[in-house]
């Protein structure tokens, strides 16, 4: 069955939703420079993001015993991949090296609405 995708705007930019089953999820993330996606983690949902385009920043929240919660950022280009588990806090942001926009396929289990934001420069916190 041929389909087009479904292009859902976001105050970050938009994605487009090329794939749909209850068993995964298929995304082009399109994150405009400068802007980031909520500090947030999902409950179930797993994905695996590639960058496709431009310089995106990955912010990871793990708790330390010893240090409490420790934030660790990531620089990812082209190419590079990364994994985000259940209850890892993260978020996503288009750095802005020369202007470029952000984008990135995403690929995840199909839990679509799964998202718990802690926060959010939109005001968009909450699930």
């Amino acid at each position: 069955m041929k389909t087009t995708g479904r292009k859902v705007e976001k105050p970050w930019g938009h994605e487009i939703i090329w794939a749909e089953t209850e068993k995964y999820l298929g995304k082009i993330l399109h994150i405009r420079s400068g802007h980031e996606l909520s500090l947030q983690y999902h409950n179930v949902k797993e994905e695996t993001d590639m960058v496709k385009s431009g310089v995106l920043r990955l912010e990871i929240h793990t708790k330390d015993d010893r240090w409490g919660t420790r934030i660790e950022n990531h620089d990812l280009g082209v190419g590079e991949c990364f994994h985000i588990k259940p209850g890892t806090i993260h978020r996503m942001k288009a750095l802005p090296i020369h202007g470029s926009d952000v984008e990135v396929l995403e690929v995840s289990t199909g839990e679509l609405l799964d998202v718990v934001r802690l926060s959010d420069s939109y005001g968009r916190e909450g699930t």
